[in-house]
């Protein structure tokens, strides 16, 4: 039986007295104060453009399984794949099976896949092709009538955006995005977009791209995924800031010396060349990632969790970020050069397959960053991210204050640091208090030890993945972890002169792969007598 949600609903009036009890209108024996019983996914089918390439096989078709195995995608739920192959709907149901069978966060059910097989279903074109997107309307209308759909359709554009143009004026000419007149039940259908980052490589094409797409689909029916907002710690920052009294009052100017957002990755651009080299890593990392975390560790309490409150609270910190003076001393970047990595040897960045040997794209960037409000006046905000570094991890660390007076002798303290809150994003997901504490002893020794919370430990569920929750969100219609474009425009108004100064003077700095990155990158910390975390 389909299970009806907030997704689904459409205008039918809600009797008063159920809503007064806090119940679900659409099914009155349902509480949402329950928390036994999950949010389920109504009945719908998903479009996916881009089903060849590594997002769709390694990230999003396990992810539809994960749901599925977990009780969370409708018994009717439909995938449909969209792409340039000469394939039947069975040669996609097998692309989807051995994508699953490989990647897939939960174990393995026949009965599960049986069931979403069913629904699987595949139309060979190209983007240009009129009567392929015809005959792709043709096949959702048929998955409506049998598999009960209900005409509520979510188009995931997992592609290349110069190609979202064409795709998105096909969906408006084929009457794909038209969701129609409500139904003899009342209920309106839906249609929503899915807009996989980059969202533009600058601000001006960032606009034209939100131009394209609002001429189609509403703007509460556009999901822009930053994957990361989907990630359980992430999510973390806002209950460990408002749903505690412990953290809050020392959360800023006044106890806070700096802050610390790092994302590293100890892998190259694999085969990613065609899409990586005149992006680089502040367009592919800072602009969406960093900045989505800088503004929910920076944001003020938001007047509830919905999504309008949590955008307008990220979009005043987003427009309160300033960049340094001087360019040239508040940024740092470089280019990863050939190395030893995990016990083998690694080509640079330049010998990359597919990449100019005189290529100015940055594999590193470092930027300091300031915010002008209340809370922070005069806090320093640094984020850095690159490729080849030492290890994997992601992580926001809010360094403290020095205690204004020790009253212990100079050697007492000598392997004392600053107390930090550090919030392991990946892949050790997790929150670490450091403090200093005596040494056992006779003497009076005080250095940094650690309090650590981590997820695997604390609680019996594994972390979903984060491709789960935001595909779940998008097909119940849930926005508060989908950037708005206000969001993504000033996001570009902050990296675009960063942009245009790296273009105009200077060139990335090589740095051997397996390290920590650039020299400049430690000098940029050196001049403010601070140093970077350890990766």
């Amino acid at each position: 039986m389909d299970v009806p949600n907030a997704g689904t609903r459409g205008p039918a009036p809600a009797n008063p007295g159920v809503i007064a009890a806090g119940l679900d209108p659409a099914n009155p024996l349902r509480d949402p104060r329950d928390r036994r019983i999950p949010r389920v996914a109504g009945p719908c089918v998903m479009v996916m453009f881009g089903v060849t390439g590594d997002l769709a096989r390694k990230k999003l078709m396990p992810a539809l399984y994960d749901l599925a195995n977990r009780g969370l995608l409708p018994p009717g739920f439909s995938l449909v794949g969209f792409a340039r192959r000469d394939w039947e709907h069975e040669d996609f149901a097998q692309v989807t099976y051995e994508a699953v069978k490989e990647h897939a966060r939960t174990p393995f059910r026949e009965t599960v896949w049986q069931q979403l097989s069913e629904g699987v279903r595949f139309v060979p074109g190209e983007f240009t092709d009129d009567e392929a997107f015809d005959q792709l309307a043709e096949t959702v209308r048929q998955l409506d009538h049998e598999r009960g759909t209900g005409g509520n359709y979510a188009f995931y554009l997992s592609i290349p955006p110069k190609f979202f143009s064409t795709v998105v004026q096909q969906l408006k000419r084929s009457g794909l995005s038209d969701p129609g007149p409500a139904g003899p039940d009342g209920r309106t259908p839906w249609r929503r977009v899915v807009i996989e980052k980059p969202f533009g490589r600058d601000l001006a094409t960032a606009k034209e791209l939100n131009d394209v797409v609002d001429a189609v689909f509403p703007a509460h029916s556009v999901f822009r995924i930053d994957h990361y907002l989907g990630k359980e710690t992430v999510q973390n920052i806002l209950a460990l800031r408002f749903a505690n009294t412990l953290y809050e009052p020392i959360w800023n100017r006044s106890y806070v010396d700096h802050v610390q957002i790092t994302m590293s990755e100890d892998i190259g651009i694999g085969g990613r060349a065609g899409y990586y080299d005149g992006i680089g890593a502040a367009r592919d990392v800072i602009q969406n990632h960093l900045l989505q975390l800088l503004a929910l560790t920076a944001m003020e309490e938001p007047v509830s969790f919905d999504a309008d409150s949590l955008r307008q609270e990220k979009e005043k910190v987003l427009s309160a970020v300033r960049l340094p003076a001087d360019l040239a001393l508040g940024t740092a970047r470089g280019q990863y050069a050939a190395g030893w990595q995990g016990g083998r040897q690694v080509t640079g960045f330049l010998e990359e397959d597919g990449i100019p040997a005189d290529s100015r794209t940055e594999t590193y960037a470092a930027i300091k960053l300031s915010v002008d409000t209340r809370r922070w006046a005069g806090v320093p905000f640094y984020v850095r991210t690159g490729k080849r570094l030492t290890r994997r991890m992601t992580e926001i660390a809010l360094i403290f204050q020095a205690a204004p007076h020790l009253p212990f002798a100079a050697t007492d303290t000598k392997e004392l640091g600053k107390n930090a809150l550090v919030i392991r994003v990946q892949p050790d997901e997790g929150v670490t208090l450091r403090f200093g504490s005596k040494v056992p002893g006779s003497a009076m020794e005080v250095r940094d030890v650690n309090m650590d919370f981590a997820y695997g430990e604390s609680f019996t569920e594994a972390s979903p993945e984060a491709y789960e929750r935001l595909i779940l969100d998008v097909l119940i219609g849930d926005p508060p972890l989908f950037p708005r474009q206000e969001e993504v425009e000033l996001s570009w108004r902050i990296l675009d002169p960063v942009e245009q100064f790296w273009a105009e003077n200077t060139k990335p700095e090589q740095y051997a792969s397996g390290g920590a990155g650039p020299a400049s990158a430690d000098a940029l910390m050196g001049r403010d007598g601070r140093a970077w975390r350890r990766l």
